[in-house]
């Protein structure tokens, strides 16, 4: 006999709900969403987090698009070329895939987010371009980033850590913010001028720190190699 998994009954009974619904005489509005996906709000944020929501990004460091895939993880749920030269709606929907095979483990931000599994999570049930069509892209271009608002100037004292600003830097990233992180590099005998701009300078010495302190070399500024230009070991 055929075991039904648990994702394939939920969305089969909602389906049995509308039919009855419908035949009492009233009209629902159904985006084709399964009731256990996580909600469009949580893919916004970890897009934010991961790229800016930027669905054509690339970092430079083998990570691409929206949803920050490498190439094994985007072939692995049927990908083909690269991730950031897919359309929005493709790169959603391999989101989707991947969540469903594997949950939120993929994505560093979604840890830092504090996202929770649900009841979709690693139920290997392939979706649909419908089912994953609520989450953001929906095939249209990537928005035109806004115009970034001028920001004061960042000043700390010595040898205090600011708190971390809450989004995983990468190549090409540019921020007041990084003035801070590449500031306090100068002491370990790098020369930044403090641009605040993430370029192969600021690369390097995120990746000798990252080797120097045991982090993942991902060359991407995230909390932990932020707080290790603090209170790590020393680059060699």
């Amino acid at each position: 006999m055929t075991k039904l998994r648990p994702g394939r009954v939920a969305r089969a009974l909602a389906k049995v709900l509308l039919v009855a619904l419908a035949a009492a005489g009233l009209q629902l509005a159904f985006s084709g969403v399964a009731a256990a996906d996580p909600p469009s709000s949580d893919w916004d944020a970890v897009r934010m987090c991961e790229s800016s929501d930027n669905y054509g990004t690339n970092t430079g460091t083998g990570y691409y698009g929206a949803y920050q895939f490498d190439l094994p993880t985007w072939q692995s749920v049927g990908g083909d070329g690269y991730p950031h030269q897919a359309s929005p709606a493709e790169q959603d929907y391999r989101a989707l895939y991947l969540y469903r095979m594997r949950g939120w483990q993929p994505w560093e931000c979604a840890g830092m987010l504090g996202l929770s599994d649900d009841g979709d999570a690693r139920s290997k049930d392939t979706p649909s371009y419908q089912e994953s069509g609520y989450i953001g892209g929906g095939g249209s271009p990537a928005p035109a980033p806004a115009p970034a608002k001028p920001e004061p100037p960042v000043d700390y004292g010595p040898g205090e850590m600011p708190e971390w600003p809450g989004f995983v830097y990468a190549y090409g990233d540019c921020t007041p913010k990084l003035k801070a992180f590449q500031l306090r590099m100068n002491k370990f005998g790098y020369d930044f001028e403090g641009t605040g701009c993430y370029y192969d300078e600021t690369k390097e010495a995120v990746l000798d720190l990252q080797r120097a302190n045991g982090i993942n070399d991902s060359g991407r500024l995230g909390p932990k190699t932020w707080k290790a230009a603090w209170e790590g070991a020393k680059p060699r």
